[in-house]
């Protein structure tokens, strides 16, 4: 599967955005998929993941309450609604599918999608 995130953009402290990450090649629901992100100087971290059916998801502690994963199977596309944005929430954004379970490695990887927020 070949994936393709975007939606990021400049916002200001306390406003929303929603990344979208659309999936192209084999079955989307075959695969688990998580958002990550890495900030200048900062190691690559798990934002949030989702279940090959939807069903489940797991979040940092970091965005848990502000921030929402989703999937449309049937649109092979994966969102991820940031609500409450801190400057501290300022990165790249990676989407990323597995074949095997939510803690997997994951080894498709889309281009990422700057989010910049500003206080």
């Amino acid at each position: 599967v070949q994936l393709q995130a975007c939606g990021g953009g400049l916002v200001q402290a306390g406003g929303s955005l929603r990344l979208s990450c659309a999936a192209s090649g084999r079955r989307f629901s075959d695969y688990a998929m998580a958002w990550f992100r890495q900030a200048p100087g900062r190691e690559r971290e798990s934002v949030g993941r989702i279940t090959k059916s939807g069903g489940n998801s797991f979040y940092a502690a970091s965005v848990k309450g502000r921030f929402t994963i989703s999937r449309d199977n049937a649109k092979n596309t994966l969102y991820l609604q940031m609500n409450s944005l801190k400057p501290e929430d300022t990165a790249v954004y990676f989407c990323a599918a597995t074949q095997g379970d939510l803690w997997s490695d994951y080894a498709i990887w889309g281009q990422g999608t700057q989010v910049t927020v500003s206080s």
